[in-house]
């Protein structure tokens, strides 16, 4: 049970790194009182006598050496968050916490858990009787302190009680918190992990354009940092161009671009690869995204790609282009392949909330992304429309706004994917992207092969175009009066 103690604090959090400092700041701006805990003493000490000395002085902010001496700075009832490394940490964190709490207390996972292990947690806890939500949080450092895109899931009950505190420390769009629930146990963190699959696909795009502006036009970074400028006050506006455009125009001491000087070696703390393999699972076409993915495992093999360099001929061709046009032709083809990035995230979206049961309404999410979060960008007002225009939208595509937009960008998209191609350039997402399109766009396809062959090598039997959906044939195909097939049908 709980220390006996007065409390003083409406609101605890564990874990003061960054992010956790922040939001504990951002907390405070907003009228809570936090009580705060981290393993290391240390830090908690260093933030009380640092950042959080005038809150401390206040009464606002009070530090606690124990899980029971936080526990007992708490009014009830208690509202916990831990902002503390996604996996172990986590269960060892709600392990040491439960036995402390009283059934209605609420604890809610601010990192980047996997949804599944939120959904696990959120029933260990329930059986304590406890209250559980699995918080997706988005904006960085800079979002935590002055207002991030959160995306709770789990008990409604439970997300009412902290309701009013996380709609003020949201961002705000338009006089709306970026803030809304995101529906039942696990739907929070999975939505955080599609926004984290949305931003490797708008990343690996401009990274892609970068180096069509960089290697096939020779354009230097002034150049490039007027061009991501210019984009910035069009239909790309975002906050990834804006920082783009930062980047190309920062310079170190000695007069360097600092972009040159870093290893082309990116990283990945995993949400883009659970946002492929769910999607996978789920039989999602999330072919854009993927391919971002895998462009980062790519880069993370430089000294293989540097040897390749040496002996793999390009077989490239000069291609003759007038660069202001092509610059023209590349912002167009970005924002194509970007609206089939976001839409291929909301069918994942669409299609795990009905499987797994969740209350998602897509066109919240794309209100609460408007602002704090990394995707932030002028077109997700143009989201939010279209699902309020018909929450029942089958794909994101078929909105009237976006196959008139695909439509207005495709010729120059398909130029650039073919100029690149011919240049020798890689460019897996905005490939991906254009491949996608075509192929839904494709009433009937190449896969009737496919599934000949199936039906040849495994007996997985077909569909007939002239029979009724549902009913399934197999051909004798080697002559061997076989009549057996296969269950292994599965679309």
């Amino acid at each position: 049970m709980p220390v006996d103690s007065t409390p003083n604090a409406n609101f605890g959090l564990i874990g003061l790194a960054v992010m956790g400092q922040n939001l504990v700041l951002n907390l405070i701006d907003h009228g809570a009182r936090v009580a705060v805990y981290n393993r290391t003493g240390k830090v908690t000490d260093d933030f009380l006598a640092g950042t959080g000395a005038a809150a401390a002085a206040r009464g606002d902010l009070v530090g606690a050496a124990t899980l029971p001496e936080l526990v007992a700075q708490l009014e009830r009832p208690r509202r916990v968050m831990l902002m503390v490394q996604a996996g172990k940490a986590v269960d060892a964190v709600i392990e040491s916490l439960v036995p402390l709490l009283e059934p209605g207390d609420v604890i809610i996972d601010g990192g980047n858990s996997h949804f599944d292990d939120t959904t696990r947690r959120g029933e260990r806890v329930a059986e304590a009787g406890l209250r559980y939500i699995g918080t997706g949080v988005s904006g960085g450092e800079e979002g935590a302190r002055f207002g991030p895109s959160i995306m709770p899931g789990g008990p409604r009950d439970a997300y009412e009680l902290v309701r009013p505190l996380f709609e003020s420390i949201a961002a705000q769009v338009d006089g709306e918190p970026c803030c809304a629930w995101m529906g039942e146990q696990g739907a929070g963190h999975f939505v955080k992990m599609v926004h984290n699959g949305i931003e490797y696909g708008d990343m690996q795009l401009i990274a892609e354009a970068y180096q069509l502006m960089r290697d096939a036009l020779g354009m230097d970074a002034k150049a490039m940092h007027a061009t991501f400028e210019r984009w910035n006050r069009g239909v790309l506006d975002s906050y990834l161009i804006e920082i783009t455009r930062d980047v190309l125009g920062t310079y170190d001491a000695d007069g360097a671009l600092v972009l040159d000087l870093i290893l082309d070696r990116a990283g990945q703390k995993g949400t883009g690869r659970w946002t492929a393999v769910a999607a996978l699972e789920q039989g999602q076409p999330l072919s854009l995204i993927t391919e971002a993915v895998f462009a980062r495992s790519l880069s993370s093999l430089k000294a293989l790609r540097e040897r390749a360099s040496e002996v793999l001929p390009a077989g490239a061709e000069a291609v003759d282009v007038d660069r202001e046009a092509f610059v023209a032709d590349l912002e167009q083809a970005l924002y194509a392949a970007k609206i089939v990035s976001y839409a291929q995230g909301y069918g994942l979206l669409r299609d795990a909330a009905k499987e797994r049961g969740w209350s998602i309404d897509l066109a919240a999410t794309a209100r609460i992304w408007r602002g704090g979060c990394i995707i932030r960008s002028r077109f997700l007002n143009d989201i939010t429309a279209a699902f309020e225009a018909d929450p029942e939208l089958e794909h994101l595509l078929l909105a009237p706004f976006f196959r008139d937009a695909i439509a207005a960008a495709l010729p120059a998209w398909r130029r650039v994917i073919a100029a690149a191609a011919r240049w020798g350039i890689a460019v897996p997402a905005s490939s991906a992207g254009l491949a996608f399109y075509d192929g839904l766009r494709t009433a009937r396809g190449p896969a009737n092969l496919l599934q000949a062959q199936r039906d040849y090598f495994g007996a997985h039997t077909y569909e007939r175009v002239d029979r009724p959906r549902g009913e399934f044939f197999h051909t004798d195909w080697i002559g061997s009066g076989a009549a057996v097939t296969s269950k292994g049908y599965e679309v």
